[in-house]
């Protein structure tokens, strides 16, 4: 029998704190977004140096907290002006797994030392992936297809004016609650199910096998999930406090946020097949990575 009582107990808990942090974090990135020089990013994404071009890619995918509907957009406008396409691809595997209010929920839930860990390793994974698939030649897997695009800079002149700037912080952060609310409201519940419902007996059987198979398969159970880091973010913490070791538990984070499925669905009107299946395969490689490196720091 589910103890109910617990599991609501749990789940509004989950939910308290991260809509608390998620608030606070959001209108901070916000306010501070209006003082990021994007016309500079979008100078450095062009440059003829493919490792400044790449680094300004993985910049910009930190410092613009999306969702997929502006993500897919702005990578459009980033091929229609010509940016390189490995900096398209690292801006492309960067914008999710590095949003600033992710790194932040993160920071509070996992500790300073993981976020880093996973902030550089993620960091820099990406723009080696995105070298890679532009090395083989996955441009060509590109459509050509004309979708409304986004800009880079938006009236960010006129934001900084500090009145205007606070009300239009609290204007996307209002917006970004309501996008994001679905979301957190599923993981919480399910974390809260993860830390009452199953045994710990069940846990502990998966703490104690060798964790270099238990890795890539988190990873690969994590990948078709396509969930978004705000939904799996309150389900890793659970797994966490039942006992979960951090190696795996990191590869089903990324591997399930990766590649969310509206991300996918959109990336199919502007992708070919081969691209689709190359981006969610190095969306498993990062996992996997991650897994391991962290299996390896914890020893």
């Amino acid at each position: 029998m589910f103890d109910v009582i617990m599991i609501s107990k749990e789940f509004l808990s989950l939910v308290t704190h991260l809509l608390l942090l998620f608030v606070a974090i959001s209108f901070l990135i916000s306010f501070l977004q209006a003082y990021v020089p994007f016309e500079k990013i979008e100078k450095w994404m062009q440059s003829q140096n493919p490792l400044v071009g790449n680094v300004a890619g993985a910049i910009l995918g930190f410092v613009t907290p999306f969702c997929s509907c502006s993500t897919i957009p702005l990578l459009i406008t980033m091929l229609n002006r010509q940016v390189p396409f490995q900096t398209v691809m690292t801006y492309l595997f960067t914008s999710p797994l590095l949003d600033p209010w992710i790194i932040g929920l993160m920071a509070y839930i996992y500790g300073i030392k993981v976020t880093v860990i996973y902030t550089i390793t993620t960091f820099v994974f990406s723009m080696i992936i995105g070298w890679y698939l532009d090395k083989k030649g996955y441009k060509n897997q590109v459509k050509n297809v004309i979708v409304k695009a986004t800009l880079l800079n938006q009236d960010e002149q006129p934001r900084r004016h500090l009145v205007l700037n606070i009300k239009e912080s609290i204007k996307e952060t209002m917006n970004l609650i309501r996008s994001v609310l679905p979301y957190i409201l599923i993981g919480a519940f399910v974390g809260a199910i993860i830390k009452e419902v199953i045994p710990t007996q069940v846990l502990t059987f998966i703490s104690n096998q060798n964790q270099w198979w238990v890795i890539p398969l988190a990873a690969i159970i994590g990948v078709p999930l396509y969930i978004r880091l705000s939904t799996m973010l309150p389900i890793a913490q659970s797994l966490l406090v039942s006992g979960f070791p951090i190696a795996p538990t990191m590869a089903l984070l990324i591997g399930g946020a990766g590649a969310s499925l509206p991300e996918v669905i959109m990336l199919k009107s502007i992708f070919r097949p081969k691209l689709i299946r190359a981006f969610v395969g190095s969306v498993f490689l990062i996992a996997t990575f991650s897994g391991y490196l962290f299996l390896l720091l914890e020893g």
